[in-house]
């Protein structure tokens, strides 16, 4: 079939005088070299036959010979049936696609036999538009037909965006007289790689038939909810030039390419002819490219949400389909994110490659490493600065950065690591506010975009975001602590505090525990006692988001971490005292400087049963722990507090641990709109 109706597949109402527009006169060689375009593409086309008695008309598809003259000859696809219906029926005309239009070709000389049919071409013929939408031929689509909780099993014949034909089969003990036309079906297509559309319909018409009956079907929806409605959604964004999608059809297996009208790192709405219109709401694309240039391009899995006739009269020539991104790599969508972010503000920089003095003067310049951070980042600068060079020079499948950027000067940072599997930390917020108030913002702004156009990729895996401040830190304070106390649930968004300070490791067993005492790697019964008591005290997310669960493992995480030179464990330990659970103990370990902060390699100690746990008992387990670093300085952070105040643990600050859930994202977005506006305010 020709290359510019690649989806166009003909039907016998496609030619009946009553659908058509009215037609232009089309001469014999412009046939001809069409005959011979759909012969080279292997197409196929139509031929109508009406009964000699009644009014009724039948159609046989047939593949189109080389056409050199006058005479067109074209095989018949299903030669079983022609020979039985040649005696009832006489031809009408041989119906050519063409685009969006079709052609009709009547001829006088006619011979027709069981295997062919050959005709002399008129010296002119018509060309007509369709009135209403094309029906495409389906291949190799199984569908499920379910009602009241019976369930009948046969394939998709064809189908618009507005119907579909299905043949189904009746096995005993099932009969169609199950099936109750006046109620919704409930209908189900797939193919061996899954199921590409399900929805409710409702039965049109249907054919008569004990073991196999054909239905035609209406989908009760043009509009579908694929995710939790959101008040703030990804900013849809027109890009000059606009990018096409490329995909195969699923039902039809054939090429499609649509412009693309708007585009956000979740979704994108497309334009395309109504009459000829291929997506389905409700319809899975398996692989679909989003192409905007011959060089630039990303894939994703998609499914089509809407249609929208575009004009105020119903017979608009096009359609608005919006599309949703149901998955796309981690490297594909951040390609797409940092183009994005540049056509939003040209200051926006997504993961570009950095100039890593520029970024170290600015962590200075701006004040993030103060004197005392640096006395602990001096003694393994040489390593932090290697860590860092593949963290923002090299392309990571585990972390992301987000820059705002005044020409070749940094002006603000942020960053996001994978930390657990669910689970990204946000760290290193800085800016340079000597030279502009807008770029702390701006890069929350950013990290923002990415999190609401991505929490919901499966490659992405963010359930949850979290990030540590201090208290008395004012800005951090006001807007993760905002958020919190904007969210109002423990289960959309948590606020932990930890007592941080550092132990020494130690290399003899000198700080032995008391033989009363256990120590020893955590069972599935202790992390359900510390979920008990978690939601006692605290009633958050954090062991949530930190996947302190029976089956929750990092194996693959630290897999990804080692494909990009990096070092990433878990351990987990119980302190016990005659069986019972005292603490519980989560070690980290990763490559100094990973966090700049100390936080993402260090002893994180939760107090479940405070009595008899004295101070010199939690030395000697921290002592004991140590050892599986490598630094002589491990940074702990004990919680509660008031455990550490009670048995006067000197500590040297306070940390928050903010947690949120990504199905609360709206709270996070109403509150930093709102602080953003009192910014400019």
């Amino acid at each position: 079939m020709d290359s510019d109706n690649k989806f166009t597949e003909l039907n016998p109402s496609d030619s009946n005088p009553e659908r058509l527009t009215m037609g232009r006169e089309i001469r014999k060689k412009h046939v001809i070299n069409k005959v011979n375009s759909i012969n080279f593409q292997d197409g196929t086309v139509l031929v109508n036959f009406k009964h000699f008695k009644y009014d009724h008309t039948v159609s046989h598809r047939a593949k189109p010979q080389p056409c050199l003259g006058d005479e067109l000859t074209c095989l018949w696809i299903e030669t079983d049936k022609i020979g039985q219906q040649l005696s009832s029926y006489k031809f009408q005309e041989v119906v050519i696609p063409n685009g969006k239009k079709i052609i009709l070709v009547k001829s006088n000389e006619i011979n027709i036999d069981e295997e062919s049919i050959r005709l002399v071409l008129p010296e002119k013929c018509w060309e007509f538009s369709p009135r209403k939408m094309r029906r495409h031929s389906c291949q190799g689509i199984k569908v499920q037909l379910i009602q009241n909780s019976a369930s009948f099993y046969g394939i998709l014949i064809d189908f618009s965006t507005a119907s579909f034909r299905v043949e189904i089969t009746a096995n005993p003990p099932q009969t169609f007289q199950w099936i109750d036309p006046d109620i919704p079906i409930d209908l189900i297509f797939s193919n061996e790689n899954g199921i590409l559309y399900s929805g409710e319909c409702r039965i049109l018409k249907q054919t008569g038939g004990n073991k196999t009956r054909s239905y035609v079907l209406e989908p009760a929806r043009y509009q579908i909810q694929r995710f939790k409605p959101k008040e703030f959604r990804s900013i849809r964004q027109k890009l000059v030039p606009s990018p096409s999608i490329i995909f195969k059809h699923p039902f039809t297996e054939k090429m499609a390419n649509l412009k693309v009208v708007d585009l956000s790192g979740s979704g994108f709405s497309v334009e395309e002819d109504r009459s000829n219109a291929v997506l389905l709401p409700g319809m899975i694309i398996p692989e679909l490219e989003l192409n905007f240039a011959s060089n630039f391009n990303v894939k994703c899995k998609a499914q089509a949400l809407y249609r929208q006739i575009m004009g105020e009269e119903e017979n608009s020539d096009w359609v608005k389909c919006g599309i949703a991104i149901l998955d796309m790599s981690i490297k594909d969508h951040g390609r797409l994110s940092a183009l994005l972010h540049q056509a939003k503000d040209d200051h926006y920089h997504f993961c570009n490659r950095v100039d890593m003095d520029a970024l170290w003067n600015f962590f200075f310049d701006s004040g993030f490493i103060y004197p005392k951070k640096y006395v602990f980042l001096e003694a393994n600068k040489e390593k932090i600065k290697a860590v860092y060079k593949k963290l923002y020079t090299q392309n990571q499948k585990i972390a992301r950065h987000f820059i705002y950027q005044d020409k070749e000067r940094i002006l603000g940072h942020l960053a996001m690591i994978r930390f657990y599997e669910n689970t990204w930390l946000i760290h290193h917020h800085a800016a340079d506010r000597s030279v502009s108030l807008k770029a702390g913002i701006a890069v929350l702004d950013q990290i923002g975009r990415f999190i609401n156009d991505s929490h919901h990729l499966c490659s992405i895996r963010m359930n949850y975001a979290f990030c540590y401040f201090r208290p008395e830190n004012r800005f951090p304070s006001r807007v993760f602590g905002g958020v919190f106390k904007n969210v109002g649930d423990p289960k959309g968004c948590s606020l932990d505090t930890f007592a941080y300070f550092h132990c020494r490791k130690t290399s003899n067993d000198e700080s032995e525990l008391d033989r009363s005492w256990d120590l020893m790697e955590a069972q599935s019964q202790d992390l359900f006692e510390l979920q008990n008591f978690y939601e006692f005290s605290s009633g958050g997310i954090m062991l949530d988001a930190m996947e302190l669960k029976e089956d929750d493992a990092i194996d693959e995480l630290s897999m990804k971490y080692r494909q990009v030179g990096l070092k990433r464990e878990r351990h987990v330990f119980s302190l016990k005292k005659g069986g019972k659970l005292k603490a519980v103990a989560i070690i980290n370990i990763s490559d100094v400087g990973l966090n700049l902060a100390d936080l993402t390699s260090n002893m994180k100690i939760i107090i479940v049963d405070s009595s008899e746990l004295t101070k010199e008992i939690l030395y000697s387990a921290l002592s004991q722990l140590s050892k599986k670093f490598e630094q002589d300085e491990i940074p702990v952070l004990v919680y509660p507090v008031s455990y550490v105040e009670k048995n006067s643990i000197p500590y040297e600050k306070l940390y928050n641990l903010w947690t949120l859930n990504m199905q609360y994202t709206d709270h996070y977005f109403k509150y930093l709109d709102e602080l953003i506006k009192g910014q400019h305010s």
